[in-house]
C-alpha cells in the first residue's frame, strides 16, 4: 500500500515538506552527475541553472534540512543565486546566519519544532563567504514523520524584490547624479560592475533631441563599486572618447530602434572597439570579462520621429557566468523605469539653472570707492523646488549714493523666485526715481498686495503676503545712512572703534498686511564714519532649534566685530555663512551682505548753504567757478557746470521756498552738481512754443549733461545733474 499522503489528506504543509524532500534527493543527484552530465543530455543547450521546467528562467529556491539540535542533515544551495552561501553537513545553521539575527531565528526555530506550526516567509539574510549578505524569504517547516527535525526552505526572490525596491527608490531625488548613482548601485546586483554614461546635454538642461551620433558626448555619471581602478579605465566624471560614444550609441540604436546588446567576452569587445586605449578605457582590468548594455531612452517630444537615446547603462561581469533573457529583461525594465526619472532630473536642472540665473542676476555687483560690498547666498538645497525667495543687492543712487537691499519673499520654488526678481527690479526703479526708502516699501507693499490677488497669486497656488524688505541709502558725503525696514530683521553695525549696534525701526509686520497695520513705514537715519561695516543678512542665518534668534544676532554681531579693516570682506562673509550655523545645519536660505563704508574724500566734493535771493544764481556760480579751477575740470566741462548751477538754482529760487543748498562732487572724471529747496514741485521737461518764456532752463540742462533728475528730501526736493568733467 502507497504510504504518500493523497491530495485530499495531506495537509498543505506536508505537501510542501514532501516536496522540498524530493526537491533535496533529486537535487543531490543532479550534482552527483556534475554539469558534464547535464550539459551532454540530448538537446542540452541551456547555460547552468536553467532547466526546461522553468523555462529559462533562474532557479531561486534552496533548501536546509536540520535535525532536532538545528544541525545541518543536507543542504542543496547550489543554485546560482546562493553562489558564495556554504554550510557544512553537521554544523550548526547558525553558521549561516549574521551573528546579530542569530538569537531571533533561533527562538524561531525551536518554537517550529515544539508547536509543529510552520513559520512561513520571514525576510532573512544569509552570510556569504567574502562578507556580503544576501536576502532571502526563508520558511520553517516541520519535517515529515519519521524523519523529524526541520525543513527551512529559502527562496532567493532578491533580485525580483530588488527590481521593485529599486524601481520605487530611484528618482526620488532630483538630482542627476543622485538618480545615476542610485541606478548603478541597482543595477549591481546583476553583475561585478555597473555604470552609468549620460549624454552631456543632461547634465546642462538642453533640450534632448534625436541629434546625429556624431554630436553624442557621453559622460560617466556613476560608477560602482567605487574603489581605486586600473589607469585609463574611465571613472566617474570622466568623458568617453568620441569613438567609444558613438559606438555604444550606435550599438543601442541598431536600425533606428534602442535595444540592449550582449558582447560575450573581452576577445569579442577588444575586436568591436578596435582599438587598446577604449577596451583599456571601457573594460575594468585586465581580467576576462562580458558586458550587457542597455539604452536609457525616452519617447522623443511631440513632432518627432522615434525614441531619444538618454545614455548608456553598462553591466560588467564574469564571462562563465552568462546573461540570461530573464537577467537581460529585468535590466530593461528597471532602466526604462529609471530613464523617465533621468529625464525629468534634466528638465529640472534646467529650471534650476534659469531660478539661479535669476537669483545670482539679483546679486550686488562689487561696490564703488566710497563703499566695499560683498554678498553671499546659500540655498536651502540644490534643487529648484528648495531655492527660496532670499534677494539682495547694491546699486549706485544718482549724487554719488549707494543703495543696499534685502529682502525675504514667503515660500520656496518658481513662485517665490518670480516675486523675488518683480519686487527686486521695482526697488531698484523706485529708488534710482529718487524715492526715499520709506516710500519705496509704500510701493512694494501695494505690489505684493497686487501679487496676492485671485488672478495672479492664489489661483497660482502662492502667496507673497508678509515678505519682509529692508533698505538703506548710503550718503559717502555726510556719512548719513537712510534706513526703513518692513517686517525684516536688523542690520548690525559696527562702528570703526568697535562698538557694535543692531539698527532698529518702528515694527512692522511684513509687506501686503495692510488688512492689519495701516501704519506707515518708519525711516531711521545714523551716522555711519569711514571704516564702519554694516550687515544685512535673512533669518536663515541666525534661526536655529539649538538657539533663539537673540543667540544667533549676537553671534553674528561679535563675528561683524572681530572682522579687521583689512580683510578680504568677500571671503569674511564665506567664512561667516560656513561658521555661523550650528553643526553646520541650515533650515532656510542663508543670504548674508557686508558692506564697509568708505566715504568721499572732502577734497572731493564741495557744499554750500545760500539764502534766497536775486543775487543766489550768481553767488553759486562764483562759489562753483572757483572749485571747479581747483579741480582742474576742462574749460568746456567748467562752462557747462556753471550753466547747469545758474539755471537749476534760478528754478530753485523761483519755484521753491527757504535757503537752497548747492553740492559738487568730482570723482574719475565725472562731475555732479545737485542744488536743492524746500519746495515739492517736480520740475518737468516738456515741449516749448516759439514763443514761450518759461520751460527753456530746463532744456539747456538736458543737452549739456548726460543725465539729470530729482531726489525727494524730508525737507523737499534736489534737481542733480550729472557732467563728463
Amino acid at each position: 500500500m502507497d504510504s504518500t499522503p493523497s491530495a485530499s489528506s495531506a495537509s498543505p504543509f506536508d505537501m510542501v515538506s514532501g516536496a522540498l524532500a524530493d526537491y533535496l534527493r533529486e537535487a543531490g543527484s543532479t550534482a552527483a552527475r556534475g554539469p558534464a552530465a547535464m550539459q551532454s543530455a540530448p538537446g542540452a543547450r541551456r547555460p547552468a541553472g536553467e532547466s526546461p521546467e522553468n523555462g529559462g528562467q533562474e532557479q531561486i529556491l534552496g533548501a536546509v534540512s536540520l535535525d532536532r539540535d538545528l544541525k545541518v542533515t543536507s543542504c542543496n544551495l547550489d543554485a546560482a543565486p546562493f553562489a558564495g552561501v556554504h554550510v557544512a553537513p553537521k554544523a550548526d545553521f547558525a553558521e549561516l546566519l549574521p551573528p546579530g539575527d542569530v538569537p531571533t531565528v533561533t527562538q524561531r526555530l525551536r518554537k517550529v519544532l515544539e508547536t509543529q506550526e510552520p513559520h512561513v516567509a520571514r525576510v532573512q539574510r544569509l552570510r556569504r563567504d567574502d562578507g556580503t549578505e544576501l536576502v532571502v524569504s526563508m520558511s520553517i517547516l516541520p519535517a515529515v514523520a519519521p524523519r523529524g527535525g526541520l525543513t527551512v526552505s529559502l527562496i532567493a526572490m532578491a533580485k525580483r524584490l530588488h527590481l521593485y525596491a529599486s524601481a520605487t527608490a530611484i528618482g526620488t531625488s532630483l538630482d542627476i547624479d543622485e538618480t545615476a548613482q542610485s541606478l548603478a548601485q541597482s543595477l549591481l546586483a546583476w553583475g561585478d560592475v555597473a555604470a552609468v554614461d549620460l549624454d552631456f546635454a543632461v547634465w546642462t538642461g538642453e533640450a534632448v533631441t534625436g541629434h546625429a551620433q556624431e554630436r553624442i558626448r557621453l559622460r560617466r555619471a556613476a560608477l560602482v563599486p567605487d574603489r581605486a581602478w586600473p589607469e585609463g579605465y574611465l571613472t566617474r566624471g570622466d568623458d568617453l572618447p568620441r569613438e567609444a560614444s558613438r559606438l555604444l550609441v550606435g550599438a543601442v540604436t541598431r536600425d533606428d530602434v534602442p535595444q540592449a546588446i550582449v558582447i560575450p567576452d573581452r576577445e569579442a569587445i577588444e575586436r568591436v572597439l578596435s582599438d587598446p586605449r577604449l577596451a583599456r578605457a571601457l573594460v575594468p582590468g585586465d581580467r576576462p570579462a562580458s558586458v550587457a548594455c542597455i539604452p536609457l531612452v525616452v519617447d522623443g517630444p511631440e513632432g518627432t520621429a522615434g525614441p531619444i537615446v538618454l545614455g548608456v547603462t553598462e553591466v560588467w561581469r564574469r564571462p562563465e557566468r552568462l546573461f540570461r533573457d530573464s537577467e537581460l529583461l529585468d535590466l530593461q525594465e528597471l532602466v526604462a523605469k529609471t530613464a523617465r526619472h533621468v529625464d525629468l532630473a534634466r528638465q529640472h536642472q534646467r529650471e534650476h539653472a534659469q531660478v539661479l540665473a535669476l537669483q545670482r542676476r539679483l546679486l550686488p555687483r562689487p561696490g564703488s570707492d566710497t563703499i566695499d560690498v560683498a554678498s553671499v547666498y546659500q540655498p536651502t538645497t540644490p534643487d529648484s523646488a528648495g531655492v527660496g525667495g532670499d534677494w539682495v543687492n547694491s546699486f549706485p543712487l544718482p549724487c554719488d549714493r549707494t543703495a543696499l537691499v534685502i529682502g525675504d519673499v514667503v515660500g520656496h520654488g518658481l513662485g517665490a523666485t518670480a516675486a523675488m526678481g518683480q519686487l527686486s527690479v521695482e526697488a531698484r526703479a523706485l529708488l534710482s526715481a529718487g524715492l526715499g526708502p520709506g516710500e519705496v516699501l509704500e510701493r512694494l507693499d501695494e505690489t505684493v498686495t497686487l501679487l496676492d490677488d485671485s488672478d495672479a497669486g492664489l489661483a497660482a497656488g502662492y502667496s507673497a503676503l508678509g515678505s519682509t524688505c529692508c533698505i538703506v541709502v548710503y550718503d559717502p558725503i555726510d556719512h548719513r545712512v537712510m534706513m526703513s525696514n518692513a517686517g525684516h530683521l536688523p542690520p548690525v553695525l559696527v562702528h570703526p572703534d568697535g562698538s557694535a549696534v543692531t539698527i532698529t525701526t518702528q515694527p512692522h509686520p511684513g509687506l501686503g498686511t495692510e488688512f492689519a497695520v495701516r501704519e506707515p513705514f518708519d525711516v531711521q537715519e545714523f551716522t555711519a564714519p569711514p571704516g564702519s561695516l554694516l550687515a544685512l543678512y535673512t533669518d536663515g542665518l541666525v534661526e536655529h532649534q539649538e538657539a533663539s534668534i537673540d543667540d544667533g544676532i549676537n553671534r553674528l554681531t561679535d563675528m561683524v566685530r572681530a572682522v579687521h579693516p583689512w580683510d578680504d570682506l568677500q571671503q569674511t562673509a564665506r567664512r561667516m555663512v560656513a561658521d555661523l550655523p550650528p553643526h553646520g545645519r541650515v533650515r532656510d536660505d542663508v543670504t548674508l551682505l557686508l558692506a564697509r563704508m568708505a566715504g568721499r574724500r572732502s577734497r572731493d566734493t564741495a557744499t554750500w548753504q545760500l539764502p534766497v535771493g536775486d543775487d543766489t544764481a550768481a553767488r553759486a556760480r562764483t562759489l562753483a567757478l572757483s572749485v571747479l579751477r581747483r579741480w582742474h575740470v576742462s574749460e568746456h566741462a567748467q562752462d557747462s557746470a556753471l550753466l547747469v548751477i545758474s539755471e537749476l538754482a534760478t528754478n530753485a529760487v523761483l519755484f521753491g521756498t527757504g535757503p537752497i543748498s548747492v553740492r559738487l562732487v568730482y570723482a574719475g572724471g565725472r562731475l555732479t552738481c545737485e542744488v536743492g529747496d524746500t519746495g515739492n514741485g517736480r520740475p518737468r521737461l516738456r515741449r516749448s512754443g516759439a514763443l514761450d518764456e518759461s520751460g527753456r532752463g530746463l532744456h539747456v540742462v538736458h543737452k549739456v549733461t548726460t543725465r539729470w533728475g530729482v531726489r525727494w528730501t524730508d525737507t523737499g526736493k534736489a534737481v542733480w545733474a550729472e557732467l563728463d568733467g
